[in-house]
């Protein structure tokens, strides 16, 4: 199948490139997913929209996508790298419950989460059913437990790795063959200045080497004695440290090097550079060709923190009343390299937009008063997924007023296989909806009648009648146009 070219940013060069994979027509994409101690947030959510429109238009562009998303349910700490408390071990303390039933809890409210963004599940399924009818496509860290061990094994093997009595630990300083990335190229910042900048006073390892050293298998030994989930090694019980993971997943399931490796900007200072860093020791090779990075979200202006009461969920969106694809529509509004502001009165806005596309697409329900559109809402998106060039052209193929949410002044209607292009590289839903009743349809040719012979009693209480069922009228030239006034 031929493919088009697409350009997408990547992190690594700080340009913007022509995208070519490793082999033709087919692309290998790892995401970073999530760590189940907790619900996710609209900052990780728009990560997970992220990721789904770049593996969409990839798709739109004629590739198979093979992509493998992780989740952690292991080893990450609360400081993102070696310190603190397990985020799991903290989860089960929280709630009373333990690992294994925070972990499952929450995985599960991460796909009810994607399910309601209409992201896409990952496309490889790493094949560790923990039963015959599991058909989970996600990959567990605590999966792959066998393959981090034989991933540390090569990495003190090759003399990347050193052993204390609380962990094993990758060094840093060690260079890596030439040709290869040099540590901290991804984020920009020299290892030097990386040693200047750690606090002494939060490493709890005396026998650690660098600050920037990392934890590939931590011991149950002194804070982490009692940790519930632990696996024996060749080195003794333990558990892996969270940077691992990513790593050998990818080398199991998709193999590396893989053409596109994607996170958050907050995976760029360290999470990532550890991911490059012990492949690349460990096999010889690049870990990812390109990595692509979602910026974050500002909530009225200010940082996300739970201490501040501004950390939302999907939740939280949902009890205000939005609908779950108002607050896609708005993470597509603003490019992924750029901020996002989140205010309620912003999602109200988003919210808004939505229902006027799902109101255009309803003409499809209302054949004869319009030419159908012309559209090509891929072409932005194959130059670095320019998601608000692709939103204003389906405005103005709408060519609807922005001051008015009426339909009467719409110039043109969809067709069905518009809508489903528009669904395929969105993910609106605005195909698929069904039809007004018959019922429904029944009373707006009563009121119309009841308009023609200028009953405006009649018309007037069938109108309130069809609002109560969320139904609007508008009056055209062309006759009665109804849309609803939902999602």
């Amino acid at each position: 199948m031929a493919t088009t070219s697409i350009r997408l940013h990547n992190t690594l060069t700080r340009k913007v490139e022509e995208f070519k994979p490793i082999k033709p027509g087919v692309v290998s994409l790892y995401t970073c997913g999530p760590t189940v101690y907790n619900y996710y947030h609209i900052g990780n959510l728009r990560n997970a929209v992220f990721n789904d429109t770049l593996r969409r238009t990839l798709e739109a562009a004629g590739y198979q996508v093979k992509h493998v998303m992780n989740i952690t349910d292991v080893g990450h700490l609360v400081s993102d790298a070696d310190e603190g408390e397990d985020k799991l071990e903290k989860g089960a303390a929280r709630e009373g419950k333990s690992v294994w039933q925070v972990a499952e809890h929450y995985t599960e409210a991460f796909k009810a989460d994607m399910a309601a963004l209409n992201v896409l599940p990952p496309s490889v399924n790493p094949g560790r059913k923990k039963n015959k009818d599991d058909h989970d496509s996600y990959a567990r860290a605590t999966d792959f437990i066998p393959e981090q061990i034989d991933m540390v094994k090569l990495l003190v093997d090759k003399g990347y790795a050193y052993q204390t009595r609380q962990a094993i630990y990758f060094d840093t300083s060690k260079p890596l063959p030439v040709g290869l990335t040099p540590y901290g190229a991804l984020s920009g910042q020299k290892l030097a200045d990386k040693e200047i900048g750690a606090r002494s006073d939060v490493v709890s390892d005396p026998d650690k080497h660098h600050p920037s050293d990392f934890v590939v298998w931590f011991f149950t030994v002194g804070r982490y004695e009692d940790h519930t989930m632990h696996w024996p090694s060749p080195w003794g019980d333990g558990f892996p440290g969270w940077h691992l993971e990513c790593s050998a997943i990818i080398h199991a399931t998709l193999g590396d090097p893989i053409d596109i490796h994607t996170g958050g900007v907050d995976h760029i200072g360290t999470h990532h550079p550890n991911e490059m860093a012990q492949t690349e020791a460990a096999f010889g090779h690049e870990l990812a060709g390109y990595w692509a990075h979602n910026e974050f979200i500002l909530v009225d202006g200010a940082k996300m923190a739970k201490s501040k009461g501004n950390s939302y969920t999907l939740k939280d969106i949902i009890d205000r009343g939005f609908h779950p694809l108002a607050l896609r529509l708005l993470y597509l509004q603003a490019h992924y390299r750029s901020e996002i502001n989140f205010t309620w009165e912003s999602l109200e806005a988003a919210q808004n937009r939505l229902q006027r596309f799902h109101a255009w697409a309803d003409l499809i329900f209302q054949p004869g008063l319009f030419p159908e559109a012309q559209i090509d809402l891929a072409e932005p998106l194959f130059d670095d997924l320019a998601t608000p060039d692709a939103l204003g052209k389906l405005e103005s193929i709408m060519n609807t007023d922005p001051d008015r949410a009426s339909l009467a002044v719409t110039q043109t209607a969809p067709s069905k296989n518009m809508l489903k292009e528009i669904d395929e590289l969105l993910g609106l839903n605005l195909c698929g909806r069904a039809n007004i009743t018959k019922d429904q349809t029944k009373l707006i040719s009563e009121r119309e009648a009841a308009r023609k012979a200028k009953d405006w009693a009649t018309a007037d209480k069938i109108r309130n009648q069809l609002v109560a069922q969320k139904l609007e009228i508008d009056d055209t030239p062309a006759g009665p146009r109804w849309r609803r006034t939902n999602v």
